[in-house]
């Protein structure tokens, strides 16, 4: 795998991806959200910058959550059982999840209010 062609590994990071958007109640929502914001961006035509910070956050947001589900798929299938250094993993990959989305929603609140003040 390692030294495939290029669009042999992209074709895996592909698999990968569909793989969560049907697996994963959380990144279908994500995924939705970062739909939205492309529609708000098409709509309201801001500055450049705008896109760049919106849908880098947004990327970002589904990036950690990629990995967030690949480390707990990894751990539920080799340890099943309920372990407290495994508890506190997942945990801290999920707290990953929420800090990257809380400051997405934070660049998209001040992109909104950029728009509705004077």
């Amino acid at each position: 795998m390692k030294n495939d062609y290029l669009l042999k590994r992209v074709g895996y990071a592909v698999s990968g991806i569909i793989e969560s958007l049907r697996s994963e109640n959380s990144f279908r929502l994500q995924a939705a959200a970062l739909i939205l914001v492309v529609l708000v961006l098409i709509v309201t035509q801001p500055a450049p910058i705008w896109w760049a910070l919106l849908l880098l956050t947004s990327g970002g947001v589904l990036a950690v959550e990629l990995i967030n589900t690949a480390v707990e798929k990894l751990i539920d299938h080799l340890h099943p059982d309920q372990h407290a250094v495994l508890k506190t993993v997942k945990d801290t990959l999920a707290g990953a999840v929420l800090v990257m989305s809380l400051t997405a929603l934070l660049v998209f609140a001040a992109f909104i209010w950029s728009r509705i003040s004077p």
